[in-house]
């Protein structure tokens, strides 16, 4: 195992501290319980947006706490869960009177985690939390760490989306409605050409040939639809939208944000090559690119390949889409 780190059991604290000292102006830390939390207070009257996850997904969570997006992350142990003391607390520190939307990938242990800390949250401050729940991954139906669909690259168009709204001062009931409805138009896919080593097995996830890929892949590096011998990026671009278009489905005149997203380990160079063949596929079907966001957003540490997520828009969508954003991870329009 070649890894940038000091003892793999400090891999998440430290990378914490990093995170606070490289965006001070964007950022505050509660390292006691792994929250990342906006370095202004919460504003009052405003949805509190909490999210997070097992690490080892970078920029996600904690990268996209700021203006426009969420109020607080809570960072797990790489790929597990964080704990329910943890959701609590990061519940309690963005509540402004308005309320708090948890947003949760669909892991069972994120799922359960959450439910808890909200249960715990309504007893004990009286809080009002809606969860959603996102399960946006049309490869399998249940996986390793699911029941039904994994949510994967939606999250990260969903938390903008809905920051923008929360921002503008919306209810509760408006944000999470917002947010079930961006979740209901976005599908997306992935693929793999390596495994990823989490740092305390010291070893790879799974073993994939030099003539190999992984269809369908989670992000946790859990199988997914089939192992096939190694394509073109043309190959794989079909390959990936094509399960992806006849999901929901989208079809002639519709508009989306096309989503190309890097697992940690592809470089730019070759994300904006299969964007390009993803948009010429989209163009052939008639689905017009309305937005794109093409990098690493959602990884899966080192994991080389990408995965893709098509959005359905209205002009409310892509309002809020266009709305000033400024975090570590994602910012534009300020």
């Amino acid at each position: 195992m070649k890894k940038l780190i000091n003892d793999p059991a400090d891999v998440v604290s430290e990378s914490l501290l990093g995170l606070e000292a490289a965006h001070p102006d964007h950022v505050r830390v509660d390292h006691p319980n792994r929250i990342v939390l906006r370095r202004e207070p919460p504003r009052p009257g405003k949805v509190g947006l909490v999210s997070g996850g097992g690490s080892g997904h970078e920029p996600m969570h904690g990268g996209f706490v700021g203006l426009g997006m969420l109020d607080a992350a809570c960072a797990g142990e790489v790929f597990t869960s964080p704990v329910p003391d943890q959701m609590m607390a990061a519940t309690k520190a963005v509540d402004a009177g308005a309320g708090v939307l948890h947003i949760v990938k669909n892991y069972t242990g994120d799922v359960m985690n959450f439910e808890m800390a909200a249960e715990l949250a309504a007893a004990e401050t009286g809080t009002e939390v809606v969860s959603i729940v996102t399960n946006d991954d049309v490869a399998v139906q249940d996986s390793l760490y699911t029941a039904g669909r994994r949510g994967v690259g939606v999250t990260v168009l969903l938390e903008k989306i809905v920051g923008a709204a929360a921002e503008e001062g919306r209810s509760l009931t408006e944000v999470a409605d917002l947010a079930r409805r961006v979740n209901d138009n976005g599908r997306s896919m992935g693929m793999a050409l390596t495994s990823c080593t989490v740092p305390a097995a010291g070893k790879p996830t799974f073993e994939l040939a030099e003539t190999e890929m992984e269809l369908g892949v989670g992000i946790h590096g859990e199988p997914g639809r089939q192992r096939l011998p190694l394509a073109s990026a043309k190959e794989v671009a079909a390959m990936l939208v094509d399960p992806v278009l006849t999901d929901l489905p989208f079809g002639v005149g519709d508009s989306v944000i096309a989503f190309v997203n890097g697992m940690g380990g592809t470089p730019l160079i070759e994300l904006y090559l299969m964007y390009n063949e993803i948009h010429q596929l989209l163009d052939r079907a008639g689905v017009s690119v309305a937005r794109s966001l093409v990098g690493n957003y959602i990884t899966s540490l080192e994991m080389a390949g990408c995965s893709i997520t098509l959005l359905k828009l209205d002009d409310e969508l892509v309002r809020l889409w266009d709305a000033p954003v400024n975090t570590p991870g994602l910012r534009w329009g300020v």
